[in-house]
């Protein structure tokens, strides 16, 4: 049973969240990314927890690089953190319809992207915690592409429902992670797009695959309706370019339904083919990837726990 929530406590986060944005609009872009480079670096510093598993999760992915490189890109990516929560806040002023192409680039698969969504087969779009996940749906919103995003509301409900209102008005939908599954199939079978966080760790009943050379748990769900849709999976990234709000989208990967009919275990290979994928984005700016996240809490039966607060 879920602990009672303070409706004094959420009103106030959610009161101070609003007094934030007033005071991110007041400035120019570039002085809210030092703003917010300077707020990373010191949870950084003081936030030993994170600091530690965002460093130890380093190490176990990139055993050969020094503990300089280790402490460097953590913090970087303690700071990528912050800058994508800046980023939410901005996103509905900067890109509207007549001024998304000042800040968004799109790169080796625009007409791929393009050809698949308009076609009447439907589509999933598959992507991790790296750069900035939310900027690939509002600009495919913005450009004119129904999107459906499945994502877990936030606890508090003040700051819930502003953050989904803020991630919708551009023509996103935010469908609630539960009790999905009716909806996913409805959007599917109208031959829609519908997106995925699918860096999740998914439990003791996940799905094991590699990723970084390590099993972790993976949700099955993916692959199981791309499988009962007979749709292909899109594996694309936000990757951000400068703190001035530009970024590249891209598609690295596009797994075809074709791809998996004479797989012996088409769930697997589909889960572990778009986590490889998902691992190439993340290595070309490992920077840019949420180390902090608990990606591997979960091991697999024959393997021991992972160190508590680590995994």
């Amino acid at each position: 049973m879920a602990k009672p929530r303070n409706k004094v406590s959420d009103y106030l986060q959610y009161l101070g969240l609003r007094i934030f944005e007033m005071f991110v609009r007041m400035f120019p872009p570039r002085v809210n990314y030092t703003t917010a480079a300077f707020i990373g670096n010191m949870l950084f510093y003081f936030d030993r927890r994170h600091r530690e598993r965002g460093i130890e999760h380093l190490r176990r992915s990139f055993p050969d690089w020094s503990d300089r490189k280790l402490r460097r890109t953590a913090k970087a990516s303690m700071r990528s953190m912050l800058y994508l929560g800046l980023e939410v806040l901005l996103t509905p002023d900067l890109m509207t319809p007549s001024r998304w192409r000042r800040h968004v680039t799109f790169i080796n698969q625009e007409a791929n992207l393009k050809q698949l969504l308009r076609q009447r087969r439907g589509a999933i779009y598959v992507t991790g915690h790296f750069g900035n996940w939310e900027v690939t749906g509002y600009t495919m919103a913005t450009v004119g592409f129904p999107v459906y995003a499945v994502a877990r509301p936030l606890d508090n409900p003040y700051l819930n429902e502003h953050i989904l209102g803020v991630r919708e008005r551009t023509g996103m939908t935010i469908l609630d992670k539960k009790g999905v599954a009716e909806q996913v199939d409805d959007i599917l079978d109208a031959h829609g797009a519908i997106s995925f966080i699918a860096d999740q760790d998914a439990g003791r009943k996940g799905c094991f695959v590699d990723f970084f050379g390590r099993k972790a748990s993976t949700y099955k769900s993916i692959a199981l309706i791309a499988m009962r849709h007979e749709v292909p999976i899109l594996v694309g990234f936000g990757r951000r370019m400068s703190r001035d709000f530009q970024f590249e989208i891209g598609i690295c990967r596009i797994i075809d339904p074709t791809e998996w009919a004479d797989k012996d275990d088409p769930m697997t290979w589909i889960t572990q083919e778009y986590t490889t994928a998902l691992e190439n984005i993340i290595r070309t700016a490992p920077e840019q990837y949420l180390w902090v996240h608990r990606r591997w809490k979960h091991r697999p039966k024959n393997e021991p726990p992972a160190p508590d607060g680590i995994a």
